[in-house]
């Protein structure tokens, strides 16, 4: 597979000077053709007995002479013509034999099969990048159907995509030929999540110049470049090593959650629904010293500036109470379910802190 990777690199690298050759060959004959038969035209000749024997002369046919060649200038002329004219129909052939078998090498490997796929979609998702994130984007993606095209130039990454069955394209997405050929002009979005930032601002800026209407997702390795991905053109900048801290915070903050929903399939959809609305589901047992123990919803509420709200307490010796008021009490050991917004690890940090003095203004309390 590698080997016939690297096969097909070349050939679509060298198409572009057969192509190059040919169109330059056919201007070069044709040039010769009109100022040959021009030439003749000034000899006295008719102008279709010009262009017939200059045709004549060109292709080395040979039938004979139109009017006798008797003067200086004739003979000048038609040695010119036969020079320059035969040359340039050798190269031609030349040409057109190379644009041939380049052509054939490229639908030996379906080179054109592949691009013929990727001109058929529509309103599909560009991959920029087959690392660690693009895998598992494209494997999510792959699994929920949605067309999308993965754009890299390592060749091994380009084999490893292509045995899952994933539609591919080998170029450097940072050059707008490469996005063209992914179909930037039709897609709806483009996720660039190389592990290089300055890639990714760069591959921002080129398709937000392409596609003014198209929805970029950015990777960032660093904090500092989310502005500059922002500035850049991008609509959302996901940073990974930030999420995965942010995960694992939750991870201890919110240790039952997955037990709580994972015992109802109702509340599992309702988690479903409400992270399509940007709040979570989350639930926390309230610890025997910790901060909002003892107080009212209301108060804990309040405490939690509009970062969350209570929906249900499960006591610890058996009841539960939907949607408690204002001023039910939490008492110590109660699992509160929690609907959170914004940061998660900010509402969790408040039922985890300890109890202790309260700031209010410079003292405490």
């Amino acid at each position: 597979m590698a080997e016939r990777d690297s096969v097909t690199s070349a050939a679509e690298g060298v198409l572009a000077s057969p192509l190059r050759t040919l169109v330059g060959t056919l201007i070069f004959v044709a040039a010769v053709f009109v100022a040959a038969t021009a030439g003749f035209v000034i000899g006295g000749w008719s102008l279709l007995d010009a262009a017939y024997f200059v045709t004549l002369t060109i292709f080395s046919v040979g039938y004979g002479e139109v009017h006798p060649i008797d003067t200086g200038y004739l003979h000048a002329l038609t040695m010119a013509t036969m020079v320059l004219g035969c040359t340039g129909m050798i190269v031609l052939t030349g040409a057109l034999v190379q644009v041939f078998t380049v052509y054939q090498i490229r639908s030996m490997f379906g080179m054109d099969r592949v691009q013929t796929q990727i001109d058929r979609l529509d309103g599909h998702v560009i991959v920029c990048g087959f690392g660690r994130i693009g895998v598992q984007l494209a494997k999510e993606l792959f699994a929920a159907r949605r067309p999308f095209v993965i754009v890299e130039r390592d060749p091994k990454k380009i084999t490893e995509a292509e045995a899952l069955g994933f539609l591919c394209l080998v170029g450097d997405a940072t050059e707008e030929s490469a996005l063209r050929a992914a179909g930037i002009d039709r897609a709806r979005v483009l996720a660039t999540v190389l592990p290089d930032d300055a890639a990714n601002v760069f591959i921002t800026l080129s398709a937000r110049s392409l596609n003014t209407t198209l929805e970029i997702i950015a990777r960032g390795e660093a904090p500092t470049t989310e502005s500059k991905l922002f500035h850049a053109g991008a609509d959302k900048v996901v940073l990974p090593t930030h999420i995965g801290a942010e995960r694992i915070a939750e991870m201890i903050l919110y240790p039952h959650t997955a037990r709580f929903v994972s015992e109802s399939d109702d509340l599992r959809e309702i988690k479903r629904g409400l992270h399509d609305f940007g709040l979570e589901l989350e639930a926390v047992i309230a610890a025997p010293s910790g901060a909002l123990t003892g107080e009212t919803v209301g108060e804990a509420e309040r405490r939690g500036r509009g970062a969350f709200f209570v929906v249900q307490i499960d006591r610890a010796s058996g009841p539960s109470i939907l949607h408690p008021g204002e001023e039910v009490k939490i008492e110590p050991g109660d699992n509160v379910v929690l609907v959170v917004r914004g940061s998660r690890v900010a509402a969790g940090a408040l039922f985890s802190t300890p109890a202790g003095p309260i700031r209010v203004g410079r003292g405490r309390m």
